[in-house]
């Protein structure tokens, strides 16, 4: 047993299968989920200071009160919150990997992309190229 948290888009498609990626990567039965429609680039550009915070303070809820041991931020293909190339949206996902490994010190975080067949791939570090 045991916990990790998502911060993930609103569209139902991307659901399970990242729910699945975290749960194979992390050793983990739950994955506490936290939605909002486009989150890679609310939280690259941090511009909704109101929404960003509600997302860390769901975030939070699940490290504090679950022991979740990771936190992943997702994107995907045909994101309708997010509509940006997919360069563009990895680029997001690396950005707001980058800001919540700042703001949850100590919290291992990583990116994910979905891709037009609904795998998951983990996202490198900027300056890295993606392995798939």
């Amino acid at each position: 047993m045991g916990f990790c948290t998502v911060i993930n888009c609103i569209d139902g498609r991307t659901q399970l299968p990242v729910i699945h990626h975290l749960q194979q990567r992390f050793g983990v039965e739950h994955v506490d989920l936290v939605t909002e429609a486009g989150p890679n680039l609310i939280l690259c550009e941090q511009e909704n200071e109101t929404t960003v915070q509600s997302i860390l303070s769901r975030v939070r809820i699940s490290i504090e009160h679950h022991a979740s041991v990771a936190v992943a931020v997702a994107g995907h293909h045909g994101c309708a919150g997010n509509p940006s190339t997919p360069e563009e949206q990895l680029l997001h996902i690396q950005k707001a990997t980058e800001f919540l490994t700042r703001e949850l010190a100590g919290m291992e975080v990583v990116g994910l992309w979905v891709d037009e067949e609904w795998q998951v791939h983990e996202v490198p570090s900027r300056g890295s190229a993606p392995g798939w």
